[in-house]
C-alpha cells in the first residue's frame, strides 16, 4: 500500500507535460458554466482500486470537465456512468454511480486507470505524452500482481497497453493482437486482453455502443477470472 501511496503522489505532483500541465490548469480555472461552482482538482489522475484486483480496466485519459474536475478516473462524465453502473452489475463495485472522488465509491477485484493521466486538449494526446505517462501504467502494472484481466477501453489503450508491456520487456504476439470489440487474446505472460468500445458519448449516442454490448465485455470478464 505504501508503495501505491507514493505512485498516486507521484502521478498527481506530475508537471513533466507543459502542454497537458498548462491546459488542465486552464480548464480547472476557467470551468464551464454548469460546474462553475465546482473546485476542480485540475491535476494528473492516478488510478483508483483494489490493489489485490484480477480485473485491469484501461482507457484513455481524463476528461476535461470529468476526472479533470472530479479528481478520479472515469468519474463526472457520461464514460464514467456507463464503465461504473457495469462494474456495480457485474460485482466489481459496490454503486453504480460515480459523482465526485468523496462519494462513496469503492472497487473490489478491479482497478481502473487511463493510459495518459491529464485531460488533453481536443481529447489527443501526442506521442511523447503517451511516453512521458507509460511509466506510470507500467509501475501500476508491477503493483497490481495479481491482474488476469486486461479490459481495454478504445483502440488506443488497447495498442498503448501492449506498448507498454514490450517497454517492460514481454514478448507480444506476432500477428499483434489487434483491437476490435469483444476480442479476446490469452498472452503469454498469463494475462487475457479483452478489447471493448470506448463508452464515449460518441460510440453510446450512436449505438456503436449498446449497453448489452458493454454489459457483454463484464459477463466474459467474469468468466475468465471465474476458476479463481
Amino acid at each position: 500500500m505504501k508503495s501505491f501511496t507514493l505512485l498516486q503522489k507521484t502521478i498527481t505532483d506530475c508537471t513533466i507535460c507543459e502542454r497537458l500541465t498548462t491546459y488542465r490548469q486552464a480548464i480547472a480555472k476557467e470551468k464551464v458554466k454548469r460546474f462553475r461552482d465546482w473546485n476542480y482538482w485540475g491535476r494528473p489522475i492516478a488510478g483508483f482500486g483494489d490493489p489485490k484486483a484480477q480485473v485491469f480496466v484501461v482507457g484513455l485519459a481524463p476528461a476535461a470537465h470529468g476526472g479533470n474536475r472530479t479528481g478520479r478516473v472515469f468519474t463526472g462524465d457520461r464514460s464514467g456512468d456507463w464503465l461504473y453502473e457495469a462494474l456495480h452489475a457485474f460485482g466489481f463495485a459496490n454503486q453504480p454511480d460515480s459523482t465526485h472522488r468523496d462519494d462513496g465509491l469503492t472497487l473490489t477485484n478491479c482497478f481502473v486507470a487511463a493510459v495518459v493521466r491529464c485531460a488533453p486538449p481536443a481529447n489527443k494526446p501526442t506521442k511523447a505524452e503517451f511516453a512521458a505517462c507509460r511509466p506510470y501504467l507500467q509501475e501500476e502494472l508491477r503493483l497490481l500482481g495479481r491482474v488476469k484481466v486486461i479490459v481495454a477501453l478504445g483502440k488506443i489503450a488497447f495498442d498503448e497497453y501492449l506498448r507498454t508491456c514490450q517497454a517492460m520487456g514481454m514478448h507480444v504476439p506476432s500477428p499483434r493482437p489487434k483491437f476490435s470489440h469483444g476480442v479476446q487474446y490469452a498472452l503469454p505472460w498469463g494475462v487475457t486482453l479483452v478489447g471493448s468500445y470506448h463508452p464515449s458519448q460518441q460510440n453510446t449516442f450512436t449505438g456503436t455502443l449498446t449497453r448489452p454490448m458493454f454489459h457483454g465485455i463484464f459477463k466474459t470478464v467474469r468468466k475468465l477470472i471465474a476458476p479463481s
